[in-house]
């Protein structure tokens, strides 16, 4: 019971469609209408610009950790509490990508599930970083960044917990998480291959209102 309800209160935390709002309430515009047609920080920001796509991203990460956090606190006494805290932080990317707010779109997940394994095992975000940065400084492809990233969180989380640095369910996590990141990345992986993925600076041209 505990794992169900953590999954619903993961999905519906991250169904918030924070990008959406504050596409409505800084531009007038629905971003779905523009660029990649996703909600998240990167369409963010070519379409609505820094400010914008800053406060998309936080508001994102916040959903994730939130979602593993109150799983936390409301299962606590539960002995499968760090399972259903995995559960809600898996939901709450879930919510994001396939919002019911917004007719089951949304965005790719990068930023929640980035959230949700900062709360779930943040060594394994704090190695990540560094690497996933360098990737997208080096080849200006936010989308390459995102895939490593989500496919090295595994293998990251795993040898941390070898060394008793991270528990299963953070692994689980991770994994879990990794795949489903990359699955909405589908696309971008099809443009890398063809060269024809956007890179990071390249804008979306947006009118007022749409």
């Amino acid at each position: 019971m505990s794992l169900l309800l953590a999954a619903i209160l993961g999905y519906f935390l991250g169904a918030i469609p924070f990008g959406l709002l504050i596409g409505r309430w800084t531009r007038g515009i629905d971003l779905r209408a523009y660029g990649s047609h996703r909600t998240g920080a990167t369409n963010a920001l070519r379409t609505l610009g820094v400010r914008a796509a800053a406060a998309v991203f936080v508001l994102d990460v916040a959903k994730g950790v939130a979602a593993v956090v109150l799983a936390r606190l409301l299962f606590g006494a539960d002995p499968m509490v760090e399972w259903a805290a995995a559960v809600a932080g898996l939901a709450a990317i879930v919510g994001h990508n396939w919002s019911v707010f917004i007719g089951f779109t949304g965005g790719r997940g990068v930023a929640t599930s980035a959230g949700a394994l900062a709360a779930m095992t943040p060594l394994t975000l704090v190695i990540l970083v560094p690497i996933v940065f360098g990737v997208m400084w080096r080849t200006r492809y936010v989308s390459l960044g995102s895939i490593v990233g989500a496919l090295g969180a595994p293998i990251v989380a795993a040898l941390l917990a070898a060394a008793a640095w991270a528990s299963i369910p953070a692994v689980t996590y991770a994994l879990a998480s990794g795949l489903l990141v990359t699955f909405a990345h589908a696309d971008n992986i099809g443009r890398l291959r063809a060269g024809t993925e956007r890179r990071i600076g390249q804008k979306e041209q947006v009118t007022s209102g749409g």
